[in-house]
């Protein structure tokens, strides 16, 4: 029976970005709007994204090239590109040899109207979207202009569909952003709504932490492997970040 998955999948957060610095600093000031230039998409890693990313790559290399990513799929902002870029030089991944898409399916989660804003700015600016979010849950709240979670997981359909169709068997490496780590889990784990909003409260995704699966002959199905896993980052000394999106709207 042909397999119908890919034989690993790995989806990794971008490292630590300059959206993320900002917005802990207009938290810890109590502003209503983070003070970045950029728009989301071009918003670069920080220098500690930057270690991240290396310290990532390092770890990528040290495995054995027959078990190394064969595909790498990465969402189109500036700061998971430069994470593939960096992660890829440092495990000397040959450019060659491996296949680089960018898919504009694991982009960001958009806002909308709350772009820029920081909790209390939501609060202040939009008090009726505020509580609105707070009755409907994250899982199915859309701001004006923005998507819900719903709508990041109805994207991620088609990616699932595209990698069982053009990539089964093959190593696959997906880098992209903490929603898109949240809703793939719920998408291959087959959670449900209460399921995956638990796992959100427990806490955020890290910066280059590593979520995979490995293939299931048995069941010709994806078996979890690692969840956010760290070790890469801490045994070679580069911290590890908890931080949330640097748009993203309040946890309820």
């Amino acid at each position: 029976m042909p397999q119908d998955w890919p034989h690993t999948l790995w989806i990794v957060r971008h490292g630590q970005s300059a959206g993320n610095v900002a917005r802990d600093a207009a938290e810890a000031a109590g502003l209503a709007m983070i003070d970045i230039a950029e728009r989301d998409i071009d918003v670069p890693l920080s220098a500690l994204g930057r270690e991240q990313a290396v310290a990532l790559g390092h770890w990528f290399g040290e495995m054995p090239a027959a078990q190394r990513p064969e595909v790498i799929l990465t969402s189109p902002y500036v700061r998971a590109r430069e994470t593939t870029r960096l992660l890829m030089h440092a495990a000397q991944l040959d450019p060659a040899a491996v296949r680089l898409r960018v898919d504009e399916r694991l982009r960001e989660k958009e806002f909308g109207i709350l772009d820029r804003l920081t909790v209390l700015g939501i609060r202040e600016r939009y008090p009726e979207l505020s509580a609105q979010r707070s009755h409907v849950g994250k899982f199915y709240f859309r701001p004006p202009g923005g998507e819900s979670w719903c709508d990041v997981i109805l994207r991620l359909r088609s990616v699932l569909e595209m990698l069982t169709r053009e990539h089964a068997g093959q190593r696959v490496l997906v880098v992209g952003h903490q929603v898109i780590v949240n809703c793939m889990r719920y998408l291959v784990d087959c959670l449900e709504e209460h399921e995956i909003l638990d796992m959100d409260r427990k806490g955020d995704v890290p910066n280059c932490g590593v979520t995979s699966w490995r293939h299931d002959p048995a069941r010709d199905a994806l078996a979890v492997d690692l969840v956010n896993f760290v070790a890469p980052l801490r045994r070679a000394g580069a911290p590890v970040t908890l931080e949330p999106d640097a748009l993203a709207a309040p946890k309820p």
